[in-house]
């Protein structure tokens, strides 16, 4: 895969999360392979994608924290 691809990659990923194709988490795990890739091979990051998926990751934790791990009710995973 060279740099053009994964331009188009990214662009094809935003197109379909605008059209509601995808759902946010899907969005940001090919975000984020995406990119890393892009890292990979030296290439800038565009940084509206970075942004995006700094903003994802940051909702995808907040989730995380929620999700009651010991059955306690309690919902931070302690």
């Amino acid at each position: 895969m060279d740099t053009q691809d994964l331009e188009v990659m990214a662009t094809e990923l935003l197109q379909s999360f605008e059209n509601g194709e995808l759902e946010r988490h899907e969005v940001h795990e090919r975000l984020r392979q995406t990119l890393d890739q892009m890292r990979a091979f030296g290439m800038p990051l565009p940084e509206d994608l970075v942004a995006l998926e700094e903003e994802l990751a940051r909702e995808f934790v907040g989730e995380a924290g929620d999700i009651d791990m010991e059955g306690d009710g309690e919902g931070d995973g302690d």
